[in-house]
């Protein structure tokens, strides 16, 4: 999902994009939560000789960011649609979405072929779904439906909340799309918590503006606080 953007960050910072555990090619854990699963990206990335990165993240990915930041272990945090900001823990929930990316496995790829197909498997995360590529639109599903780890970080992540976000002491960006249907803003944030909408995006925006992430991106590890607007 980073391919587009990390290609516009290109010659402005050196980027690394690790899977998380349980996802891709790397191993569950045992813990699933998501300050286990910083404290695993930490010690693999301390293991290459990168001790304070700025990080950024999208989703869970983006919750996990903020872990990073809160434990110490980032230079900056940009964390976009973040889970775990809500106000009380989420009741456990099997994916009837996922179920049904399961089922399509054998018919994906002449389905994704076309915008229309994009659009109907992809509508709930991205506001253009027809602007990603047959390709990539393919591996996205794909590593959605059949990531090992998925259902106990789901699990995990939805029985928990982030509540360290105004103790973070390194600066912050939250980036909400416009067009988001899975995550909300919170009401109220931290003073010095920079946040941003990025606009006619949904909850997966890096292929619909791809531009205006990285962007955001750049800005976020600029290595400034910005004002919260």
């Amino acid at each position: 999902m980073w391919d587009p953007v990390v290609e516009r960050l290109d010659g402005a910072r050196r980027v690394l994009t690790p899977d998380l555990p349980g996802h891709g090619d790397e191993p569950p854990l045992t813990d699933a939560s998501p300050p286990a699963l910083a404290a695993a990206i930490a010690d693999r990335l301390a293991r290459d000789g990168i001790e304070r990165p700025h990080v950024a993240g999208n989703s869970l990915g983006g919750w996990v960011a903020l872990e990073l930041a809160a434990a110490g272990r980032a230079a900056s945090v940009t964390a976009i649609a973040p889970a775990g900001l809500w106000r009380e823990p989420l009741v456990p929930k099997r994916s009837r979405v996922r179920a049904g990316a399961r089922a399509l496995l054998p018919v994906l790829r002449p389905l994704l072929r076309t915008e229309r197909g994009r659009r109907l498997v992809l509508a709930a995360n991205a506001a253009h779904p027809e602007r990603i590529p047959p390709d990539a639109a393919l591996a996205l599903v794909r590593a959605y439906a059949t990531a090992p780890g998925f259902q106990a970080v789901n699990d995990a992540m939805r029985a928990s909340r982030f509540t360290a976000l105004a103790e973070i002491s390194v600066p912050v960006t939250l980036a909400w799309p416009e067009h988001d249907r899975l995550v909300r803003r919170p009401r109220s944030l931290p003073d010095g918590v920079r946040s941003v909408v990025l606009r006619g995006c949904g909850h997966l925006p890096t292929w619909d503006d791809p531009e205006q992430v990285a962007r955001v991106l750049l800005e976020g590890s600029a290595g400034e606080r910005q004002p919260r607007h």
